[in-house]
């Protein structure tokens, strides 16, 4: 007598559950970015000062009004492409540094190496705030190493408006090339080395190498270091604040996070402070959306 075989029961899987999986991340999202997004968006349409913070004046809804001030500030748009311009040399400074140390690895011994990685790492971890006071030191005009070094004197890097973005630049370059180097290393390292060998015996030089074979391969990747660096990047805040004394002498060196805590916290025009933060967040979801369509014509996976 044949009996028949045992299977086991099917489990049926409602659609909603994966949902549930997701629950708790989302609820976490939803306390630390979506509620604070809202108050940020609600603030930015009222009369939101001092005033109102203590309770001696009732807040009043604004409309368009707190926009219409900040866009018919000349600081506001001074400021605005002054953090475009800097937000895109720090960039593509970031972006040069770390691919060529990246290149460079791939062509020195393990030892060299190592050491490299780990002292980039290092700037890596090293919190902005201490990065920031240890770069203003070496750059002090009586006794920072890096003027005497370079016979400079008592040359002020911070006093004029370009020599002090330069110099959060040259620290900004220094904390965030490690990321781009370690993963654009880790690209190359996925590339075949057939590939690259069949390249050089065609005579090709490094940097044809690097332009027509290896960038093309690691598209993906430099896309993504590229929008992270830019959001990175564009809304910087410790760096000037420490380096320039909070803007700079007379808000030369001003960008828009800097720019929205003097004006809320300095000003207490909280208002226009979380209007600018809006703005910040259109421009950068502005750029996430025209990397992920750039992405999606490019055939890749999000």
């Amino acid at each position: 007598m044949r009996t028949a075989p045992l299977t086991a029961p099917r489990l049926r899987h409602p659609r909603w559950t994966p949902w549930l999986y997701l629950l708790p991340a989302l609820a976490v999202l939803l306390a630390l970015l979506v509620y604070p997004i809202y108050q940020l968006g609600l603030i930015s349409f009222l009369e939101y000062t001092q005033a109102q913070v203590s309770g001696g004046q009732p807040t009043s809804f604004q409309g368009l009004g707190n926009y219409a001030t900040l866009f018919g500030d000349g600081e506001f748009w001074r400021v605005l492409l002054a953090t475009v311009l800097f937000a895109a040399a720090c960039v593509l400074s970031t972006l040069f540094v770390g691919c060529a140390l990246a290149v460079l690895l791939t062509r020195i011994r393990a030892v060299p190496r190592l050491l490299l990685m780990l002292a980039a790492l290092g700037a890596w971890a090293t919190p902005a705030i201490t990065g920031s006071t240890v770069w203003v030191f070496l750059f002090d005009p009586d006794f920072g190493p890096v003027n005497r070094v370079l016979g400079l004197g008592d040359f002020s890097w911070t006093y004029g408006r370009y020599s002090a973005f330069a110099l959060v630049l040259f620290e900004v370059v220094w904390c965030s090339f490690p990321f781009v180097m370690v993963t654009v290393y880790a690209g190359i390292r996925a590339i075949p080395a057939e590939v690259l060998e069949a390249a050089s015996l065609d005579g090709a030089s490094q940097w044809r190498i690097w332009r027509s074979v290896m960038a093309p391969m690691l598209r993906p990747i430099l896309l993504v270091v590229t929008i992270q660096s830019v959001i990175w990047d564009f809304k910087i805040f410790t760096q000037i604040y420490v380096m320039t004394g909070g803007g700079g002498i007379a808000r030369q060196n001003l960008v828009l996070n800097v720019y929205a805590y003097q004006k809320a916290f300095a000003s207490s025009q909280y208002s226009l402070g979380s209007a600018i933060g809006v703005v910040m967040l259109l421009i950068l979801l502005a750029v996430t959306l025209v990397y992920l369509r750039i992405v999606r014509r490019q055939g890749e996976e999000l």
